[in-house]
């Protein structure tokens, strides 16, 4: 059968993703993967998952494997309000706390929701690929915002609004995919202001936070420009990517539009899921955790910048992150990573191309991402070595 004409309009604006794509690639026996966003397996707590598993069973009984609200599990919602509250300074009632699975279907939902073909979105240039491929079948018109080494710059952000009727601005504040780049305090600070004085909506992508290694953290603008901005965050990075559990805050006259959205995908999140992740919250276990994966990754980042610093040709630079999983490499302008990715592949290592995370590709060819949370610090340090060694032949 020809679907061909069955086929929607929007179906034109969506294509795979990349990365899944490159990691199909990098499974191969042998090759060393600097591509995925993916959390070390080393790093899922798997001793306290039997323990939490016996638990939910146990406390809950037949209701954590029943259908449950759309907004959430209540337990869930009620440990959520209570760790964003003391850990990140966001206050939020548990009824304005909700559940997703995984944060990306909160951007997606919030395509649907805001955009209409041709609307105006502001992201940041480059931007979180997941979030392009979330919001391209509205189709609306990306504007992109001006960033350096410390992330979006304010008047950019302030120059944009000034000019064009901005449905939403997409922004990862804290050690941005794909370039591990946080925003000061200051900035944020300068950020709240703006949406505020502009009446506009911020999407603030929080997936990484948690991951800090060095520095001091800063607030989410969410606690800045509270009525302005919808935060989303997960618990992949820091419980276990496969039981999807994402959640958002925000504004009032927003979350409902969002529930709606929700109902018509899939009802609800995993009620055993997210028992399971009420449990680890309110166990204290979370907090008990993460130190174990922040001891795991800061040897392999240090690892991998220590790599690029002795072996990178001194015509590259790159981002020195103190957090998240990514460290951004730019080579000389015109330098095509794209072509450099096929021959590394070759060698048996794998990045991702830079220019997937721009909503113009042709501006980032010059670029690529390395992921430093899959491998350990010596296979980092051959396979860093390796790229070197390709990109000077």
């Amino acid at each position: 059968m020809d679907i061909n004409n069955l086929l929607a309009e929007r179906t034109r604006k969506m294509s795979v993703n990349t990365i899944r794509e490159i990691l199909k690639v990098v499974a191969q026996p042998g090759m060393v993967s600097l591509a995925g966003g993916i959390p070390a397996p080393e790093s899922f707590p798997i001793d306290i998952l039997q323990l939490l598993t016996n638990r939910v069973l146990e406390k809950y009984g037949p209701a954590s494997l029943q259908y449950d609200p759309t907004e959430g599990f209540g337990p869930l919602r009620n440990a959520l309000a209570g760790d964003l509250g003391s850990r990140k300074g966001i206050q939020a009632a548990p009824e304005n706390i909700f559940i997703a699975s995984g944060s990306q279907g909160v951007l997606d939902a919030a395509g649907k929701i805001f955009i209409s073909k041709g609307d105006p979105i502001a992201v940041e240039s480059p931007t979180y690929l997941g979030a392009i491929q979330a919001f391209d079948p509205y189709e609306p018109r990306y504007v992109t915002l001006t960033s350096d080494d410390q992330g979006l710059i304010p008047e950019s952000l302030e120059e944009v609004l000034g000019r064009e009727p901005i449905k939403f601005i997409y922004l990862v504040p804290t050690f941005q995919n794909p370039t591990g780049r946080t925003l000061p305090l200051e900035r944020r600070q300068r950020i709240a202001d703006i949406i505020q004085a502009h009446d506009a909506l911020l999407i603030e992508d929080d997936p990484y936070s948690d991951l800090r290694y060095s520095g001091q953290p800063s607030p989410p603008i969410k606690t800045l420009a509270p009525d302005n901005v919808i935060y989303v965050s997960t618990l992949s990075k820091v419980f276990a990517p496969g039981l999807r559990i994402g959640y958002y805050i925000a504004p009032q006259n927003v979350k409902d539009w969002l529930v709606i959205v929700k109902q018509g995908v899939d009802l609800h999140t995993s009620t055993f899921n997210q028992a399971l992740a009420a449990e680890y919250i309110q166990g204290g276990y979370l907090q008990q955790h993460l130190p174990h994966i922040i001891r795991l990754y800061r040897p392999k980042k240090d690892a991998m910048l220590a790599a690029l610093e002795a072996y990178f040709p001194k015509e590259f630079t790159w981002s020195r992150p103190e957090g998240g999983m990514f460290v951004w490499v730019e080579g000389p302008k015109g330098y095509d990573m794209q072509e450099l990715y096929y021959r590394c592949v070759k060698q048996n290592v794998a990045f991702v191309p830079g220019q997937y995370f721009y909503t113009d590709p042709a501006i980032g060819i010059h670029t690529m991402r390395l992921n430093f949370t899959m491998a350990d610090a010596a296979t980092l340090n051959k396979a860093v070595k390796k790229l070197a060694k390709v990109i000077k032949e």
